[in-house]
């Protein structure tokens, strides 16, 4: 046995001690995964705020000290190892799928959600909630991710289980590097169509909507359409980041073509990474938005007004008055 065998053994010893342990409280335990994600560190934050037990799959070299200080219980694993998934879904009440594919489609995205389902029934778990994508059931054959989360989507719909399916468009956060990029020198970079439509969803927003599907009792086994409550064209976004910036854009806008050359040399050095960039296409050449019903539905259900791109990206950089 190789010493890092050993270790994850022990630390899985360990861990199993203080699930044990846990199992004894009275309130209801969350599972999220992903939880030092942008999305899933969210969640663990929301949860924590509201007083409740959270337990987060991360990484051993993952920064979860945030989420510690915060009172979570961390659960150190790899999602691509069946054990793990199990140990951590002991004493587990809820699920609250958020982790990202990390250009592993068919491991993290397919394999460990399959096992997190399998393991939520072996474990009687009251409510799984899904982070899919929208536009996953319109057969995108060269994006794995859509692929793997359309999968998950029918394993989980026939598990038998309680469920909330979640397709949110764009996360708000992936903008702010560019935002704050723009806010420093005036620059967009667009690649793609500008007219392209987009739903950009806050993702405190999007965090708050996953913790209480297990609670409403309108999302239980439905899927909802997630985004924003207006349809931004692309070239919308950094005329938003001029508004709140007080500054003039220069973008520039960068054909496909461009990153269908770059996708093709990739492929000569790294396969798996030119499979990946599938996805990325996929999202840069199509639009993926919510209609205003689709809005409607989810700010009736969840009793909550979706937040602006345009609120998100002040709330998180400021802006010139």
């Amino acid at each position: 046995m190789s010493c890092n065998a050993h270790l994850c053994d022990v630390i899985g010893a360990l861990q199993l001690e203080e699930i044990a342990t846990t199992q004894k409280r009275t309130e209801l335990m969350f599972l999220v995964t992903g939880a030092t994600g942008s999305l899933g560190r969210r969640v663990v934050r929301h949860l924590r705020e509201q007083g409740k037990p959270v337990r987060g799959f991360v990484r051993l070299l993952s920064r979860y000290g945030e989420l510690e200080d915060r009172g979570a219980e961390i659960f150190i694993g790899d999602l691509r190892n069946d054990k793990d998934i199990a140990k951590a879904c002991q004493g587990v009440d809820y699920i609250i799928s958020a982790h990202g594919s990390d250009n592993d489609a068919q491991a993290l995205d397919y394999r460990a959600n399959i096992e997190l389902i399998d393991q939520a029934k072996a474990n009687d778990v009251k409510h799984f909630v899904y982070i899919s994508v929208l536009g996953v059931d319109r057969g995108y054959e060269d994006a794995p991710v859509f692929k793997a989360k359309r999968e998950v989507e029918k394993y989980l719909i026939a598990s038998g289980l309680n469920y909330t399916i979640l397709r949110p468009s764009g996360f708000a956060n992936n903008l702010l590097p560019l935002a704050e990029r723009f806010r420093d020198t005036g620059f967009y970079l667009l690649i793609g169509d500008p007219k392209n439509r987009s739903s950009i969803v806050s993702t405190d927003d999007l965090a708050k909507i996953a913790i209480d599907s297990v609670s409403v009792e309108g999302a239980k086994n439905q899927i909802f359409a997630v985004g924003s409550p207006e349809i931004l064209t692309r070239e919308t976004i950094p005329m938003i980041f001029s508004k709140v910036f007080n500054q003039e854009p220069i973008v520039i806008n960068v054909p496909l073509f461009v990153l269908d050359g770059v996708r093709s040399g990739v492929g000569f050095i790294n396969p798996q990474f030119q499979r990946s960039l599938g996805t990325l296409r996929t999202l840069l050449a199509n639009e993926f938005f919510c209609t205003p019903d689709e809005i409607a539905t989810v700010e009736s259900v969840y009793n909550i007004n979706l937040e602006t791109l345009e609120n998100f990206i002040r709330r998180y950089l400021g802006g010139r008055q």
